[in-house]
C-alpha cells in the first residue's frame, strides 16, 4: 500500500480548517495542520484514511463510488527546504 503525500499547494492553499472533497476523497483539515503549513509553507503530509463509516457498509459501500466515501485526514509532515522539496517525487 503506497503512502500518500499532500502539500499545501496541492489542496489549493485552504485556508480555513474543514471537510473539503478533492480527487482522492474527502479531507478534514484541522486548525493545528493549517497553522504547521503557514509556518512552513513547503511541509508535506501523510494522508491517513479514516476508518469507513458505520453508516455506509454492505451492499451500499458497494454501489457508492470510492471517490464519495473515501475519507482521509492529515497525519505525520515532513518539513523541507525549498532545495529537498524540489527533488521530491509530486503525490499522487
Amino acid at each position: 500500500m503506497p503512502v500518500n503525500k499532500v502539500t499545501w499547494q496541492q489542496v489549493g492553499h485552504v485556508a480555513e480548517p474543514g471537510r473539503y472533497m478533492f480527487r482522492f476523497g474527502w479531507l478534514s483539515i484541522a486548525p493545528d495542520d493549517l497553522a504547521i503549513w503557514k509556518q512552513f509553507p513547503n511541509a508535506t503530509f501523510t494522508l491517513v484514511q479514516n476508518a469507513a463509516s458505520p453508516s455506509t457498509t454492505g451492499a451500499e459501500a458497494e454501489e457508492t463510488p470510492a471517490n464519495e466515501t473515501d475519507e482521509f485526514h492529515l497525519g505525520a509532515f515532513e518539513l523541507h527546504t525549498n532545495d529537498d522539496f524540489q527533488a521530491q517525487p509530486t503525490a499522487a
